[in-house]
């Protein structure tokens, strides 16, 4: 396991320092990224095994916590069996408790809401899968998330079902409220819904939600729109943002940095808070033909706080998208799970663990008891 010091020799050490995200402070600049754990009930509560895990990283240091993704609806949202969710009332009554073990340690919280789309493997209200169009996502199921096998082709969505998955995401919003989650993340990135209207080979449509860039982001817009008419004025609202998907780690806009300004200008034309990029490797080029990365376009183009994933678990990595002004918050997410401590570690210059123990994806992703000891 690769060792790395997280001193600090700088005068100011940026990802301590505090920074404004819409109405919240937090206390430092760094995020546990979002990751599935498959350990909710099979009807999607959340229970003492999730407080234990999401404070521990509070505990550890981490100044915003992202949830797992979330399934906002009974619908077609839900991707993985045993994935939590906010469809309902009693889901957001069971995510309270995390989100106040969450705040006892002086951190903030955001519920990231996704829906799978044509990338579900595994949900117990419907049998089919839907997308922008009848294509299968590109790869395979993933095992350890109790998946096998290539992805179904989904069902076509039309425009009422459309209606009605953005309604699904402002209601799933209002539960986090409920719940007292300080803000909520829009899954638009790593293959999903969102960004299979995004994806010119998953999207054939030839309507509104189809064919320029322009038209391919207009659902990522409709529900940002939505739910921050719901909630914005409560609470955080952004949207995560990616190339590459669950399996298809080479795609990229065909349309380069003018894809990328289309996409950040009209994301930051409704109002949203924040942007959060994805990438394999944050600090390299988005594009062949470009040096920037996708976090400096998301910047350069929106002009909003931009959240950074991407192989950041090497502080001086991490420090780099500070220091360069490429970014405004790091998310941190293999790292974290080799130490939950990692925000602490840095700080005091101790060392990082490189990788998790590679029981963490064994034999299922679930969250293990032995983890929340590390």
């Amino acid at each position: 396991m690769e060792q790395l010091n997280g001193q600090h020799t700088g005068t100011e050490d940026l990802l301590f320092t505090p920074f404004d995200i819409g109405a919240v402070r937090l206390r430092n600049r760094t995020a546990l990224s979002p990751m599935t754990r498959i350990s909710a009930t099979e009807t999607g509560l959340v229970t003492d095994l999730n407080t234990r895990y999401y404070a521990g990283f509070a505990r550890g240091g981490f100044g915003l916590i992202i949830t797992e993704g979330i399934y906002p609806d009974t619908e077609y949202s839900q991707g993985y069996l045993h994935q939590p969710g906010l469809a309902t009332p009693e889901h957001a009554r069971a995510w309270r408790p995390v989100v106040e073990s969450v705040h006892a340690e002086k951190s903030a919280v955001f519920a990231q809401l996704m829906h799978a789309g044509a990338q579900s493997q595994g949900n117990r209200y419907r049998d089919e899968s839907v997308g922008p169009s009848s294509v299968a996502p590109r790869g395979n199921q993933i095992a350890f998330y109790r998946g096998a096998g290539p992805y179904p082709t989904p069902r076509p969505l039309d425009a009422h079902q459309i209606r009605d998955i953005r309604r699904g995401f402002a209601e799933a919003a209002r539960n986090a409220l409920a719940a007292g989650f300080d803000g909520v993340e829009l899954h638009g990135a790593n293959g999903y819904l969102i960004d299979q209207f995004l994806t010119d080979y998953l999207n054939h449509r030839e309507d509104a939600y189809g064919g320029t860039v322009e038209n391919r982001v207009r659902l990522a817009a409709e529900v940002l729109d939505e739910v921050l008419q719901a909630v914005g004025s409560e609470i955080v609202v952004g949207i995560r943002i990616s190339q590459s998907k669950v399996g298809d780690y080479d795609h990229r806009w065909a349309g380069g940095e003018e894809d990328a300004e289309a996409i950040f200008t009209t994301l930051a034309r409704t109002g949203a808070h924040f942007v959060h990029t994805t990438e394999y490797r944050a600090l390299q080029p988005a594009f062949t033909n470009s040096t920037a990365t996708l976090a400096s376009l998301a910047k350069r183009f929106s002009g909003l706080p931009v959240i950074v994933n991407g192989h950041l678990g090497d502080p001086r990595a991490a420090r780099s998208v500070l220091e360069s002004r490429a970014g405004d918050l790091v998310a941190i997410g293999k790292g974290a799970l080799a130490q939950r401590d990692w925000p602490r570690r840095v700080r005091d210059g101790l060392e990082i663990a490189g990788e998790p123990h590679p029981d963490t994806f064994r034999p299922l992703a679930t969250i293990k008891d032995w983890e929340l000891e590390l």
